[in-house]
């Protein structure tokens, strides 16, 4: 089983940026799908960005202009810089290895202030 580990989590203003990564124990390569979840206190967890092995990405629509996911399969890593941040973006950030794996990091949180 390939150990997933986020960082770049943190306490942001409001149209602040952070950057999360995470780091993948083996080769991510194989692994087609991979991406960011978010789970706000009270709320489930939801779908952030995936990315798949060749680059091709989606986004939920409230975060889409101002999140990027990018993944380095060489250096096993998958990041996402988060721009022009809002609160309503304050929540727990999970890095994922998709299905049929279903694979997850122990989570950053990320709180934006007003």
């Amino acid at each position: 089983q390939v150990q997933l580990v986020e960082s770049g989590g943190g306490l942001v203003q409001a149209g602040g940026s952070l950057r999360l990564s995470c780091a993948a124990s083996g080769n991510i390569f194989r692994f087609n799908v991979m991406g960011w979840y978010r789970q706000a206190p009270g709320k489930q967890r939801e779908l952030v960005a995936t990315i798949t092995r060749y680059g091709s990405t989606n986004y939920a629509d409230s975060v889409k202009g101002r999140f990027t996911i990018s993944r380095d399969n060489a250096k096993n890593t998958v990041n996402l810089q988060m721009d022009s941040l809002k609160p309503e973006d304050t929540a727990v950030y999970y890095c994922n290895i998709g299905y049929p794996y279903n694979y997850w990091g122990q989570g950053t949180q990320v709180s934006v202030s007003s």
